[in-house]
């Protein structure tokens, strides 16, 4: 449909979202249509989307998914109805439904050093003082350029959620695992006579995937007999810090939140690690 590509190109443009994002956007609202019979949006009634979410119901969608996809629904008949394509907005009072708030995964110090001290190349050094040392999510990872960071100034640039850039201090160990990156770097970089900005390479000279950093994590869940992402890292990262007495609206500047109210979860992790410690102790 022509109008689910203006619209993502809006999403795109104005918005500034992820690839990734405007895909989901793209089969929530192809989905969406291909249910309702492909019908023009100007068509659609309340109705039809009363019974495509009964329908998601259904087929046991989980009630994240569910969300997402009434956000979806929601944010495209807002900006087809501000834009006069529709006269109304079907969607207008469809509410969304309200999902337990689950506490992030975390890890510990310990187990965060554990996997440093495996055989690791230098690039998967780089990759986990990162996403732990800094707090990156895993695509403003992939996405670092030779020229975002700044040894001496001790910080890193990268650009989060809405293309916003953010700096973030960079440690002693992460600076020294990136110096210590540069040359394996500058050997592939000669070796296929490459011209890429990209910080991160892997040993066939192409841009670090995510699918490659998830990999890599999860196998070291696996050492630690955990099931772990990189966003395990970034949580664990936030929750460490809070731990240690960082100022909550410092830990959200360092994880580029535009709420308070996302990284003030990460007290409550704290929270319930304090009664875990307490009660294994006076058990």
């Amino acid at each position: 449909m022509q109008i689910i590509s203006e619209y993502l190109d809006y999403l795109e443009i104005e918005k500034g979202l992820s690839q990734n994002t405007l895909d989901a956007y793209r089969r929530d609202l192809t989905d969406f249509f291909f249910f309702c019979n492909d019908i023009e949006p100007e068509n659609i009634q309340r109705t039809q989307i009363n019974s495509y979410i009964r329908n998601l119901h259904e087929k046991k969608y989980s009630p994240t998914s569910i969300t997402r996809k009434i956000a979806s629904l929601r944010g495209f008949f807002n900006w087809a109805n501000i834009n006069e394509i529709i006269k109304t907005n079907p969607a207008l009072t469809v509410e969304q439904p309200k999902l337990p708030q689950k506490l992030p995964k975390v890890i510990s110090i310990a187990e965060i050093e554990d996997i440093l001290n495996q055989n690791l190349t230098k690039l998967e050094t780089v990759i986990i003082e990162l996403l732990y040392g800094c707090g990156l999510r895993v695509s403003e990872l992939t996405n670092l350029k030779i020229n975002d960071y700044d040894l001496k100034g001790k910080f890193i640039q990268c650009t989060g959620k809405g293309s916003k850039d953010r700096i973030v201090p960079l440690g002693k160990k992460a600076a020294i695992a990136i110096k210590n990156y540069l040359p394996e770097r500058d050997f592939l970089i000669n070796k296929y006579n490459l011209k890429t900005k990209n910080l991160m390479i892997n040993n066939k000279g192409k841009k670090i995937t995510r699918q490659e950093v998830y990999t890599f994590i999860h196998n070291q869940g696996k050492n630690l007999h955990k099931t772990i992402s990189p966003h395990t890292l970034r949580h664990s990262f936030a929750t460490h810090l809070l731990e240690n007495g960082a100022d909550l609206r410092v830990v959200q500047e360092l994880l580029g939140h535009s709420n308070v109210s996302t990284t003030q979860l990460y007290t409550h992790i704290s929270k319930k690690r304090l009664k875990d410690v307490y009660f294994s102790i006076n058990n």
